[in-house]
């Protein structure tokens, strides 16, 4: 079996080795969904990454997440990732573009006058969204989607993924997880629709694999990733039948022939193995830890036990910029401070040093 620092081709992206940056939710760009120099620096601190996704990148207005979210459907936005990729690629590393639409999850007082949020259906999500730095509201019923909505969303995804390769990125991530957009098509308590988008398992799975094939067309489908959460139950999501919903979506995907499926596990093992099982390219896995961060052990033993070919690290990856060598050498690692998370400026961000040996 290959270790955490043996290379790893995934489509057209070589990864120098397997510990990869999971995509993690900071809130640090401006109003305008821009990426600025601090976001730029944080990123490039963690270029020794084999592997960097970024946090979730709005496609659309209509797909504005909490605030401080970045996007990746205006000019500005593009040259703000243009310069957090050129650092990151100065720095010798590898950056791909987690892109993201909320969805139910969304709040009308982040999206444009008069836009309520979209979603297969209109079931209001039990969950809460990022309205203000510290603020988390209610989210409120959203509208169903007609036909039209769905081809333009598929539009946007494809046109965010082009950009992102305009910005300079190695590729793209699709956030099919947590209970997004995505994700709520997939799931049986948000999506009640009866037409082709819905119903059975082939029909929930239709969107995933539209939105894949367009962005696949639009950027090539070895620079294409998908991010699942099968019966992950974030953001109030209801899986009856995950097993047939996500076996169904890696055959599909299959004929695609995409980069990697990011897998973030459950506290069932069995879905992961399924796609591992089902799915005939790269896994890159997120391991279920419940409260703990996933630590080089287990990530080890992922590998080990064939369940991935490579294994993303959050929390982790924000206390600890140089975690590759920190597991290299076997160094300490930093405790991530849950309080810096989301918002604010360089503290618990870009603040955190690289590990110095005591003979330094």
């Amino acid at each position: 079996m290959p270790s955490l620092f043996d290379p790893l081709t995934a489509g057209a992206l070589t990864l120098p080795h397997r510990v990869v940056m999971a995509p993690m939710t900071r809130n640090r760009a401006d109003a305008a969904g821009v990426p600025g120099a601090l976001m730029a620096e944080y990123y490039a601190q963690r270029a020794s990454a084999g592997l960097i996704i970024t946090e979730g990148v709005r496609v659309s207005a209509a797909g504005h997440g909490p605030v401080g979210q970045p996007g990746l459907h205006t000019a500005e936005q593009i040259a703000g990732w243009k310069r957090v990729t050129e650092a990151v690629h100065a720095a010798g590393g590898r950056i791909v573009a987690q892109l993201s639409h909320h969805g139910r999850i969304a709040h009308p007082d982040l999206l444009p006058a008069g836009v309520r949020p979209l979603a297969p259906s209109a079931v209001t999500a039990l969950s809460d969204a990022r309205t203000a730095p510290g603020v988390l509201v209610d989210t409120v019923e959203p509208r169903e989607m007609t036909p039209a909505d769905i081809a333009a969303t598929v539009r946007d995804f494809a046109a965010a993924a082009t950009a992102a390769i305009g910005a300079g990125f190695d590729g793209v991530e699709l956030q099919g997880a947590n209970g997004y957009l995505l994700h709520q098509f997939l799931s049986d308590n948000s999506n009640l629709r009866e037409d082709s988008y819905g119903g059975d398992a082939a029909g929930r799975v239709r969107f995933v694999s539209e939105v894949v094939a367009a962005v696949a067309a639009a950027v090539g489908a070895g620079r294409t990733g998908l991010r699942l959460s099968p019966a992950s139950g974030y953001n109030d999501t209801v899986e009856k039948d995950p097993a047939t919903t996500y076996g169904l979506l890696a055959d599909a995907l299959n004929a695609q022939a995409i980069a990697y499926l990011h897998i973030v596990e459950g506290p069932d093992p069995e879905l992961p193995a399924l796609l591992r099982e089902r799915w005939a390219g790269a896994v890159i896995t997120n391991p279920f830890t419940g409260d703990d961060p996933t630590d080089p052990a287990t990530a080890a033993a992922r590998l080990d036990a064939d369940l991935a070919d490579a294994v993303s690290f959050a929390r982790y990856f924000s206390a600890n910029p140089d975690l590759p060598e920190r597991i290299r050498s076997g160094a300490p690692l930093t405790e991530p401070d849950p309080d810096t998370f989301h918002d604010g400026e360089a503290a618990g961000y870009t603040d955190l040093a690289a590990h110095r040996p005591a003979n330094v």
